[in-house]
């Protein structure tokens, strides 16, 4: 696991009270990614925003925070904290083997597919799933978890308008979910600012999650502004902090995270559902992704 973020952080809990208090304050213009989204959503996109000024205990921006919108593998983070509660409580054994073919949804991408071993433990997979956007491991740990707990801490984790509706599959039916998740900006930048701050259920367990979501290997999104080694644990020598987790399907962006730096620290949530009817139309919402990447680490650094 990695290093504890909030002792890097220096978040106290007093700021995170502030947070509620200064809802819709605008300290920061994030002009770049303002126009970004202004420009997706003349064409036709769906857009969702939030980004939090952990330090201040501000909103420093917000779009449509509230809307739910499908989300991809952004969905697992719940998944994660239903995972380590359990482990943590002693509810749940993590060497606890796990067979891929046992999973009711097949996976269309990952590493497991791809890999000899038919079984890991259950913390392997947690892992996979959080680290590489594995579907396999997904779909193996939502088995073993089960369905209705996760529901349960979503509920519990106070995100309302969020849901983990389905696993990971190669094809979706008239009988199937149409998304794997739904979920509100507003409410994954809350639950990444609860893990920076080892209140999303505990500090054991905050930290827990946050070691499987460390390092960030989808960099590209938010990620690609900050140039990091998406294979590397070790500090990145700058004094960044950056975990965060990526959501994608067809038509579906979705990043949310906590990047912190000397100058600041900021939970944020972005989410663009778009017609992706050409790479043309797909470069542009990851330039708005880009954009907000490039205007976090310019306030956090």
């Amino acid at each position: 696991m990695g290093a504890d973020p909030r002792s890097e952080m220096n978040v106290p809990q007093s700021t995170r009270r502030g947070m509620r208090r200064g809802r819709g304050r605008q300290t920061r213009t994030f002009r770049s990614t303002t126009n970004a989204l202004e420009g997706l959503s003349l064409a036709g996109a769906r857009v969702a925003v939030h980004v939090a000024d952990l330090d201040r205990g501000e909103v420093v921006l917000a779009g449509d925070d509230h809307l739910p919108l499908p989300i991809g593998g952004l969905g697992v983070v719940p998944l994660l904290v239903e995972t380590a509660a359990r482990i943590e409580d002693g509810s749940l054994d993590p060497h606890t083997l796990a067979d891929r073919s046992e999973a009711e949804a097949p996976a269309p991408t990952g590493l497991w597919r791809a890999m000899a071993a038919p079984t890991l433990p259950i913390v392997d997979l947690a892992v996979l799933a959080a680290a590489a956007g594995d579907a396999a491991a997904t779909n193996a740990l939502l088995d073993q978890v089960g369905h209705e707990s996760v529901t349960r801490r979503i509920v519990e984790l106070g995100m309302p308008r969020s849901a983990l509706l389905d696993g990971f599959r190669s094809e979706r039916g008239p009988d199937d979910a149409p998304y794997i998740a739904l979920g509100t900006a507003r409410e994954f930048a809350a639950l990444f600012a609860s893990l920076a701050g080892g209140t999303a259920v505990s500090p054991a367990v905050s930290e827990r999650v946050v070691g499987w979501l460390s390092p960030v290997t989808d960099v590209g999104l938010v990620g690609a502004a900050v140039g990091g080694d998406p294979f590397s644990h070790e500090p990145d020598g700058h004094g960044l902090v950056h975990f965060a987790k990526t959501g994608r399907e067809r038509g579906v962006r979705a990043d949310a995270g906590v990047l912190a730096g000397r100058r600041g620290a900021f939970a944020y949530a972005l989410i663009v559902a778009f017609d992706d009817l050409s790479l043309m139309h797909r470069h542009r919402v990851h330039s708005a992704f880009h954009a907000l990447g490039g205007d976090l680490l310019e306030y956090a650094t």
